[in-house]
């Protein structure tokens, strides 16, 4: 999951407004309920330091802290207002925190997003270092681990049919003639047989090849650019890494690759989530 640190950004009206001056409560209903008031409470870590050596506030008034945080008002010079303003602060910068949180889970979907009030509950008690669900360790944990549960549960929702057509394609290569298979679901047929070295993970190698999606499309090739490309083996997607320990220098092989094993429910350029993925790969040579 992507640190999101209290500086990293700007303003949080809407949610201070709906949160009022009390200490808002968790209603835990489903993962991204779960989610928020995890994120909400790790974002907590080190947040008193920050707010006594960075602002100035005195932890006394850390009431009036939570206060300005959830009222987003103005403050004054002594030290119960300037905790109120330093709420005032970061609850401003919550608001693009928020965002970039919503945009990295749901992406362009604006009518999904993380929970107002259980962020904040979660906040509010790593904050006041009292009555939390977990401790800010857990949270961290937890909302790391949540990230990708939530994440790819909306990626399915949206991308669902791609998955669905790709179960389908690798089901009949599969029964395809001169088919081979290796681990993970990973197909190949082979067009030149080598004869040379078969790399390790770590062996940089040299290769040309052609991507494709099902529907025949390229999304990318190395002999359009018209020159080979240089990698480790296993800087690659799973499944390349895969095909590439299996096969002997000299050998060109068509590559079917499940989505499990490419970008699963990441997008990549013209790649859409669970999109399958096959290549012709020219093993040219190992780089010593």
């Amino acid at each position: 999951m992507k640190k999101f640190g209290f500086i990293f950004a700007a303003a949080l009206a809407a949610l201070m407004s709906a949160c009022g001056n009390s200490t808002p409560k968790a209603d835990m209903k489903n993962d991204v309920d779960s989610l928020s008031y995890a994120i909400g409470m790790a974002q907590t870590q080190g947040l008193k330091q920050y707010l006594v050596q960075r602002m100035g506030v005195d932890t006394a008034y850390i009431n009036e802290f939570v206060k300005g945080l959830n009222d987003g008002a103005s403050a004054g010079d002594d030290k119960k207002t300037a905790a109120y303003y330093a709420g005032v602060q970061i609850g401003q910068q919550i608001l693009q925190m928020e965002k970039g949180i919503n945009n990295e889970l749901f992406g362009e979907d604006s009518t999904q997003t993380i929970s107002h009030k259980n962020f904040m509950a979660g906040f509010v008690a790593g904050t006041l270092e009292k009555d939390g669900l977990m401790t800010t360790e857990e949270a961290g944990q937890m909302a790391q681990a949540k990230m990708q549960v939530v994440k790819s549960q909306h990626m399915e929702k949206v991308y669902g049919d791609n998955k669905k057509a790709c179960e389908e394609y690798m089901a009949k290569i599969a029964k395809k003639e001169g088919i081979q298979k290796l681990d993970n679901g990973v197909y190949y047929e082979v067009i030149t047989e080598g004869k040379g070295e078969i790399p390790a993970d770590t062996s940089r190698v040299k290769v040309n090849y052609e991507g494709k999606l099902i529907n025949d499309s390229i999304f990318d090739s190395t002999y359009k650019r018209g020159e080979p490309t240089t990698f480790r083996c296993n800087q690659v997607i799973p499944g390349w890494t895969n095909a590439l320990t299996h096969m002997p220098v000299g050998s060109t092989w068509k590559v079917y690759i499940p989505q499990d094993q490419a970008y699963a429910d990441r997008e990549a350029g013209l790649i859409k989530p669970f999109s399958c993925l096959i290549f012709k790969i020219e093993l040219i040579s190992i780089e010593k």
